[in-house]
């Protein structure tokens, strides 16, 4: 999955977090397992949305679909994961992360008894070679950034060193979604079927398909499933019809209609996962009629909050402020909340020379539920202040190819919402790969640098918060609200993960009742 912006479907620390992290073990923010004691076997039928024209099967390619994330999180794991409210990143496949005094470098250690499904043992040399191999895809530098394929290095057989170009007490976070390991020298031709050392073996996969196996000597603990049955749909209604009619167990990130369907069933569970998406509306500040501060202010007062959680997500999210991240341990939520001013919003777009004759263009897609609509409705309420928006919907390769990173105003949607560092590190920064509002601002820079070369974390936490102050007073992001990560489930299933984004892939935990 391109964690960059496909994450309808998740990243995240600090230095003082470290040494807790690295203590801990995986699997944070599991659901209890209400009803009895975890029991062993079965097999778990589940649902996850992909289309067949985007399948991939490298760990380290960008994976579209996710239901191939899926797959591959089971197979292969990472060096941490995501963690729960306290800590969002924990100890995976390194089971301790220490840094140096000047937080450049960062010393990961491998976990005992880690090996792949064919009994090989991992090494040091195992992860540099994928970390490398990783940093070398065209979204490598996103997804390492700061740290270049020579800084990558083995200190013995358990030790993996990451040097960063600058301090960064963040590093750990950004080895949570996307560094599976594989084995050294691994052909390209024989990835789709390597072995990994996730909680799961591969035992087949077809065409989006695929069913996989306990892997029994998991270094990271009993795995209590037998197997995993992965089921591709191309749409949530399919996929929530399949779940309601019992041929799949669960239907992942089903979406609020589907549990607005599902909540009057008694033999369905719907769970929740707050803070699993963000829908906002991107404005362009380097150019064109958002470029003003005052204009990007005025259409954040223009917009109905709580209508919009009501309407468009059915009741299924919370409000937001203006700042991604809104799961982030450290998320600041004492800044004032933004509210409807229509009266303030016409001063300030007055103020500015807005051109209240033009009909401004704002460009969506449907590649998930619920993001066309929050369009729609942002421009009926944009009307009642004289702002004529016209809603363009565009099919989901014409508006990555021609409008992403690209356009002026537009809808977008991510995944990823437990760190706000992960969205300044990729969105938000100058000249960030994935800067969609084309934003530069030296103060926010500044900002972002402080955090991550402080080492306390009170006083990280502290930067933090300016750093949000900045982004919620003047960037181009207008986040009106999030969307909980809503999954079906039977009765029979127990300890489906809670967290948000890519939380949810962690399903080792997961049991069936009898």
């Amino acid at each position: 999955m391109d964690f960059s912006r496909r994450q309808a479907l998740c990243t995240g620390g600090g230095l003082g977090a470290a040494a807790l992290l690295a203590a801990c073990g995986g699997g944070a923010g599991t659901a209890p397992a209400a009803g009895g004691s975890p029991r062993r076997g079965g097999t778990l039928r589940v649902g996850a949305l992909g289309r067949t024209s985007a399948i991939t099967r490298d760990p380290h390619g960008t994976q579209g679909n996710e239901s191939d994330y899926l797959v591959i999180a089971l197979v292969h794991d990472t060096l941490t994961a995501p963690g729960g409210k306290d800590n969002n990143t924990v100890a995976r496949l390194a089971s301790a992360f220490t840094p140096s005094k000047d937080l450049r470098t960062w010393r990961f250690t491998l976990a005992e008894g880690a090996a792949f499904h064919d009994g090989t043992p991992v090494t040091a040399d195992d992860v540099v070679w994928s970390l490398r191999r990783l940093r070398g895809t065209p979204s490598g530098a996103a997804r390492l950034p700061g740290i270049t394929a020579g800084h990558i290095t083995a200190d013995g057989k358990r030790t993996v060193v990451l040097v960063s170009d600058y301090a960064n007490a963040e590093l750990p976070l950004l080895t949570r979604l996307s560094t599976f390991v594989l084995k050294k020298d691994t052909p390209d031709k024989e990835i789709p079927g390597a072995p990994g050392t996730g909680p799961f073996k591969l035992d087949w996969y077809r065409g989006g398909n695929a069913r996989l196996l306990r892997n029994t000597d998991w270094y990271g603990g009993a795995v209590h499933l037998d197997a995993i049955e992965v089921t591709m749909f191309q749409s949530p209604q399919a996929m929530a019809n399949a779940m309601l009619s019992g041929q799949i167990d669960v239907a992942s990130n089903a979406g609020a209609v589907a549990a607005r369907t599902a909540r009057a069933r008694r033999d369905v569970q719907v769970v929740r996962r707050p803070d699993d998406m963000a829908m906002p509306i991107v404005m362009r500040t380097s150019g064109g009629p958002f470029a003003d501060a005052r204009v990007r202010e005025a259409m954040k007062l223009l917009v109905d909050r709580e209508a919009m959680v009501r309407q468009v997500l059915s009741g299924y999210g919370s409000v937001a402020n203006d700042i991604l991240g809104t799961g982030d341990p450290a998320y600041a939520g004492d800044l004032p909340q933004r509210r409807r001013d229509l009266a303030r919003a016409q001063r300030l777009l007055t103020d500015a020379g807005f051109d209240f004759s033009r009909t401004y263009q704002l460009v969506t897609t449907e590649d998930v539920a619920g993001l066309a609509e929050s369009a729609t409705l942002f421009a009926s309420q944009a009307r009642e202040a004289g702002v004529r928006i016209e809603v363009v919907k565009q099919e989901s390769g014409a508006f990555y190819q021609k409008t992403w990173l690209k356009g002026d105003f537009y809808t977008n949607y991510w995944g990823t919402n437990d760190s706000v560092v992960f969205f300044a590190s990729k969105t938000l920064t100058t000249g960030a790969g994935q800067n969609e509002t084309d934003w530069s601002d030296q103060e926010f820079d500044a900002a972002y640098r402080k955090v991550l070369a402080t080492a306390d974390r009170t006083a990280r936490t502290a930067a933090l918060r300016d750093l949000q102050r900045i982004e919620h007073d003047r960037s181009g992001y207008l986040l009106w609200g999030m969307a909980d990560g809503i999954d079906l489930a039977a009765p029979k299933v127990r300890g489906l993960p809670k967290l948000p984004g890519y939380g949810r892939v962690q399903l080792e935990n997961v049991w069936l009742a009898p």
